[in-house]
């Protein structure tokens, strides 16, 4: 490993576990607790971010919904003190002054640790108007005017509007904080951001989409990309095709970030990891997968009644240029569609919604995980099982402690900033 790379960064996700959805039937434990207790775990073993998730509709895409993430973050900075705090929120029912006042204000209370997941949504229209979801041309043109927007505002204060005045008060120079009146296609902006001064100027930007509009979204604006790269290649093509782009936009050398998200199976040994997936396997409801298969080829084809043991006929995958929902998801599928993978792996597969899987011991999955990091092509990972005594204990007692022996992560935070901890590259001048 160069001395020069930074360490690959950690994230574990939090809100809208059952754990949440369990304490709503307790009244005698808040639905916040289980989110508190993971953020202090993580926080006590150095995870640099928790990544709040979320969903707009309820059942959507196999789940209840989850709680507003920016609630959730701002209520677990207030019993931590280090650890980075990432919200997914969308633009495509999000209004950028709204926007910049919540992630400004989250700055604030944390002390330098917000972050944006910045999505366009597949899901929500119903609750947030009478009409249709937008093409994904038009969600990713409102993403773009919205990241614009909001980044004008949090630069709308310039350096030196706000000064000490040596007694505890502050003094402002009005002259100094400008309106940015933005006039857009979608957005109607004057400001200035009526909030004081960000901590980190603005909070880390995250963007998650790997469609090609999202990669020219991420490419633009993105200092981290969450991403669905399921095998060391996909991880290698998307890296470099984002990454060219970036640079052609004049980017800093090295951004964006790629983050992904590692579906681990624990196993003490090589035998018990083969159990685990042999009982994992044999549990699937493939009459159930079938239902969530086809939501991951874009929702509009009928798996019923298809062979488990034969390919999906070609006929019946998706035209790209007719999907509105999820494109990335459903270019992953039909890729593993007509590799000639059966129905039954593919229904297998789609448990992991097209991320990152692998199995083996912690010292194994070390292996898996420094394979992509010594290729140049993992800078950030999301760990989940912190909710689970078992895989909590292989986690903490096994697979971080394996990685900080072999110098992959790190020992300890590295600033007072969500922002230092990731060792990003300055922010332009204003």
């Amino acid at each position: 490993m160069s001395a020069k790379r930074r360490p690959l960064k950690t994230v574990t996700g939090v809100s809208g576990s059952p754990d949440v959805y369990a304490a709503a039937l307790n009244p005698g434990r808040s639905t916040l607790a289980s989110a508190v207790e993971i953020a202090k775990l993580a926080e006590a073993n150095r995870f640099d971010a928790l990544f709040a998730a979320d969903l707009l509709s309820f059942g959507a895409q196999g789940a209840i919904g989850a709680q507003e993430p920016l609630i959730v973050l701002s209520a677990l900075s207030a019993v931590t003190t280090h650890v980075g705090l990432i919200a997914t929120v969308t633009t495509t029912f999000q209004h950028p002054y709204n926007l910049a006042r919540l992630f400004g204000t989250l700055d604030h209370v944390s002390n330098g640790r917000a972050a944006w997941n910045a999505v366009t949504s597949s899901v929500g229209e119903e609750n947030y108007g009478d009409g249709d979801l937008p093409t994904p041309e038009q969600r990713y043109e409102r993403a773009a005017e919205s990241l614009e927007v909001v980044n004008a505002l949090f630069d709308s204060w310039r350096p030196g509007a706000l000064t000490a005045d040596g007694r505890g008060g502050a003094i402002l120079d009005a002259e100094l904080v400008r309106p940015i009146d933005h006039a857009g296609t979608y957005f109607t902006v004057r400001g200035p951001l009526n909030i004081p001064p960000l901590p980190q100027r603005r909070p880390v930007q995250f963007q998650a989409g790997q469609s090609e509009a999202g990669i020219e979204l991420g490419a633009r604006f993105a200092e981290v990309v969450f991403t669905s790269l399921p095998t060391l290649d996909d991880a290698i093509t998307y890296a470099k095709k984002i990454r060219t782009r970036a640079a052609e936009l004049g980017r800093a050398d090295g951004l964006p970030l790629i983050m992904s998200s590692f579906h681990a199976t624990y196993g003490a040994s090589e035998a018990e990891v083969r159990r685990l997936v042999r009982e994992r396997d044999e549990a699937t409801d493939f009459e159930a997968g079938r239902l969530a298969l086809a939501d991951m080829l874009g929702g509009g084809i009928d798996l019923t009644g298809l062979p488990l043991d034969r390919p999906i006929p070609e006929s019946l995958l998706p035209d790209m240029r007719s999907v509105r929902r999820r494109r990335g998801r459903v270019e992953i599928f039909s890729a593993f569609a007509r590799s000639g993978k059966t129905l039954r792996e593919l229904i297998i597969a789609a448990k992991d919604t097209g991320h990152w899987a692998a199995a083996g011991t912690p010292e194994q999955l070390a292996d898996a995980i420094a394979e992509r990091y010594d290729a140049g092509v993992l800078d950030v990972i999301s760990l989940g099982g912190l909710t689970d005594p078992r895989t909590r204990d292989f986690l903490l007692n096994g697979l971080l402690p394996e990685l900080r022996r072999r110098n992959i992560i790190g020992h300890d935070y590295r600033g007072s900033t969500f922002r230092d901890n990731l060792e990003l590259p300055p922010l332009p001048p204003i």
